[in-house]
């Protein structure tokens, strides 16, 4: 069973805080499989029944340091009105972002934050990725907003060991800031 070969390692590993190394392209078997491993983690996380027979807890991204892997790559899974969006981006890079920013009302959450952490996560609300995408197995350019920009950005930061509660303002976290989109 897959969620039984990928390990979530926490906040507090030092290797969270690392950034994640550029991939060597064209993918190895290795690299793909464990992008495969990830996607198939994000589906099952998202399946109730799943999820709670194994307490397993729903994701809509992961990123490779996440699961030990210290390589620039992520996973996103998301189901919508428009039906599933997923990508298996590999070397990610954000070629542009907007100045007007947004927040999810109810804050974020993370496979490997077990506390709450209140606040506004301050993101662009829309971005503009280039990455490898190995679902497709092509170059891609990704034009973003709003949620899955969030999303995205999340994944990002990972790879440059941030997490979403570094973006939360200290002294007040629920301050929302001018030019800012609630969502």
């Amino acid at each position: 069973m897959i969620f039984m070969k990928l390990k979530i390692i926490k906040d507090s590993n030092p290797v969270m805080r690392k950034r994640s190394l550029e991939v060597e392209l064209p993918l190895s078997e290795q690299d793909k499989q464990t992008l495969d491993d990830m996607l198939e983690y994000l589906k099952l996380s998202q399946d109730e029944e799943y999820a709670k027979k194994h307490n397993i807890r729903a994701g809509v991204g992961l990123s490779a340091i996440q699961i030990n892997i210290l390589k620039r790559m992520f996973v996103v899974y998301l189901k919508g009105e428009e039906g599933e969006i997923i990508y298996q981006l590999v070397n990610p890079k954000i070629v542009e972002s907007s100045l007007r920013l947004c927040a999810l009302s109810n804050g974020e959450g993370c496979l490997s934050v077990d506390k709450d952490h209140i606040g506004l996560v301050h993101r662009n609300y829309k971005i503009k990725m280039k990455a490898f995408d190995a679902y497709t197995n092509e170059e891609v350019v990704i034009k973003a907003e709003g949620y899955l920009a969030i999303v995205l950005q999340h994944e990002y930061d990972h790879l440059n060991g941030m997490f979403y509660y570094d973006r939360i303002d200290k002294k007040d976290p629920n301050r929302q800031k001018m030019n800012e989109v609630i969502i």
